[in-house]
């Protein structure tokens, strides 16, 4: 399983987080956000991975996470600090995802839902040509992400049968990650604020946890 932690924004953290199990970091390129960073700070937590004595998962995705952003801004971000992927978690249309994926063939392109309802699960549908894997998060009028709020996985597990892989987001955290694999499986799983101690500072005594809960399943 994919096991992404999301908004990254200290370079040690990185590496640490990637040492007990992380398969993919996620770094917030959107001004607004509070775990906001630079090309610069994704280029010095991506280095830092290199710089560690301890195992690495092979091949740890580096993943930017953007909203409504043009694409040669995200084409310049992705470029300059050595992303992997791309997740677009604002308003973007399926032929937006249709004219990145042009500009930017061999990185993997991630399409964030913010559900609101089952009518609005049902757009995703849309997007499966377009891109490589799709993810679902909680829906905040305010907020793109990193809410804590959790979706209705009885309801997904139910409902939502994508012909993409897919991650689960949403509230996840080490204490009620276990319930929600029991009722869903996803792909992958995206953490955010459910591992930090205040936003973009990750508490890795809480992602050591999760990791030792994943391993018990």
């Amino acid at each position: 399983m994919r096991v992404k932690i999301c908004g990254i924004t200290q370079p040690q953290q990185s590496l640490a987080i990637a040492s007990l199990g992380a398969t993919a970091l996620g770094f917030i390129c959107v001004p607004t956000s509070p775990r906001y960073v630079t090309i610069a700070q994704i280029q010095d937590a991506i280095a830092a991975l290199a710089e560690g004595n301890a195992p690495l998962p092979q091949n740890i995705d580096k993943i930017g996470v953007f909203a409504n952003t043009t694409i040669s801004k995200i084409s310049q971000i992705v470029k300059e600090s050595g992303l992997t992927g791309v997740q677009l978690h604002g308003d973007e249309t399926p032929e937006f995802c249709h004219q990145l994926r042009q500009s930017l063939p061999q990185v993997e392109i991630i399409k964030a839902f913010r559900v609101r309802s089952l009518e609005h699960l049902q757009t995703t549908t849309n997007y499966t040509d377009y891109v490589d894997t799709l993810l679902l998060d909680a829906y905040h009028p305010q907020q793109l992400g990193g809410t804590g709020q959790t979706l209705d996985w009885q309801v997904l597990n139910q409902e939502f049968c994508p012909s993409l892989p897919w991650l689960l987001a949403g509230g996840l955290t080490p204490d009620n990650i276990l319930t929600a694999l029991s009722q869903i499986n996803p792909n992958g799983i995206d953490l955010s604020s459910g591992v930090e101690k205040s936003p973009g500072n990750k508490d890795l005594d809480k992602v050591a946890l999760l990791f030792q809960k994943l391993g018990n399943r």
